[in-house]
């Protein structure tokens, strides 16, 4: 059974590695991603979820995360990520992963523009 920081630092990694096969197969079928404030989700469905970041993060050569901060609560990953190949200069993003049955079902993301 795979813990809900392995899991998270799998999708890292696949994410580091713009390895879209291998970064999909840590998120659930049904998984929705909402951008903070919004309250409701930007991206549902592992499909959608896919193609956004085969069309805007995948697809940018100097795209690299480093974690800058980290806490596990139970089911729950808070991530402070510093981004790097999205702009001229690095994004600073909290994002909170929820693992549901070994895979990610839900993703907040709040970046300090927002």
């Amino acid at each position: 059974m795979a813990t809900p920081l392995a899991l998270v630092e799998h999708q890292l990694a696949a994410y580091n590695a713009r390895d879209l096969e291998r970064f999909l197969a840590a998120f659930s079928d049904d998984v929705e991603v909402t951008r903070l404030p919004a309250t409701a989700p930007a991206i549902v469905g592992k499909a959608a979820l896919g193609a956004f970041y085969a069309q805007n993060r995948f697809n940018r050569p100097d795209l690299h995360a480093e974690i800058v901060n980290r806490m596990v609560m139970g089911n729950k990953v808070v991530d402070h990520e510093r981004i790097n190949g999205l702009g001229p200069d690095p994004i600073e993003m909290i994002v909170v992963f929820e693992i549901e049955s070994e895979l990610i079902r839900r993703m907040w993301s709040l970046s300090a523009e927002s």
